[in-house]
């Protein structure tokens, strides 16, 4: 099952100020993850700073695929996630450096060998993961919670990973803005070695 392709509006202004239409059409940057075959980032837009400066610039899309948002920006994109198969659970953990690596954030890989999920990971931000179409896992270090369309889940820089349990295509919508943990928060991952 494939999901349609997604369609983006982005508006600006004119000279005079005028609000118009600077980009109406399918999202320009869509990626497969080849070390996780059939999930694939839809990048819709990103931000560089709070406040963001509101200007009829370039589309932030067009660089480089990146896993986190920019310091001190956000990031919006979709997500189709493939069911995990038996080979991906056995095996999968071998590809994830790959997989990071292609998604511009190596580091955030957590998984090790008694990790509960091949695609464990944690980046330093908040990220609001909304479930669009199909069912998804959301896998942390000592439980899992079942998602079901319309689910919202608030992830504050835990370690985690999308567990596609159900049979069929997910599809998810994530907007991830940067952060940055408390001190003593950080002085406790450090000493797990997170």
């Amino acid at each position: 099952m494939s999901f349609p392709e997604i369609h983006r509006v982005v508006t600006g202004h004119d000279s005079e100020g005028r609000a118009i239409i600077t980009s109406n059409g399918p999202l320009p940057k869509v990626v497969e993850i080849e070390a996780i075959p059939g999930t694939v980032f839809h990048e819709v837009w990103s931000t560089e700073s709070t406040p963001v400066i509101i200007d009829n610039g370039a589309d932030p899309t067009l660089g480089d695929l990146m896993l986190p948002p920019p310091k001190q920006g956000t990031r919006i994109r979709f997500v189709d996630i493939p069911p995990d198969t038996e080979e991906f659970l056995a095996h999968g953990a071998d590809n994830m450096k790959g997989a990071f690596s292609q998604i511009g954030d190596e580091k955030a890989s957590t998984v090790k060998a008694d990790s509960p999920h091949p695609l464990m990971h944690r980046t330093e931000s908040v990220d609001y993961g909304v479930v669009i179409e199909g069912e998804m896992t959301l896998v942390l270090d000592d439980s899992d919670v079942l998602l079901r369309e319309g689910s919202v889940v608030v992830q504050r820089g835990t370690n985690h990973a999308w567990a596609n349990r159900s049979g069929k295509m997910c599809r998810m919508l994530f907007i991830l803005i940067d952060g940055e943990y408390e001190p003593a928060l950080a002085s406790a991952l450090a000493a797990r070695g997170a």
